[in-house]
């Protein structure tokens, strides 16, 4: 019996070593006045979005405009990342 390989993310090879653009919050949420509920931060140009549980899903907005899918979550203690091309951790 073989077990399947799991091939690595293609989009990891977009993530560079990033500072928060705007680590106090949602960058257009900030501009806009607009809560948001968790941020998530892109790892390949440091853009600080909200999570698609808040109202804009300002994240997956500029995942999709900037084709920079991998993101990771910007709350204490969490490691995971998240492909929106592939709707897949990453």
């Amino acid at each position: 019996m073989n077990a399947m390989a799991i091939e690595p993310d293609p989009h990891l090879s977009m993530v560079r070593p990033v500072t928060p653009r705007s680590p106090e919050g949602c960058e257009e949420c900030l501009r806009l006045g607009s809560p948001w509920v968790h941020l998530r931060l892109c790892l390949t140009c440091g853009h600080v979005g909200c999570c698609d549980s808040s109202p804009l899903k300002h994240a997956r907005a500029h995942a999709y405009a900037e084709e920079h899918p991998i993101v990771e979550p910007m709350e204490p203690g969490e490691t995971w990342r998240w492909c929106y091309a592939h709707e897949a951790m990453a």
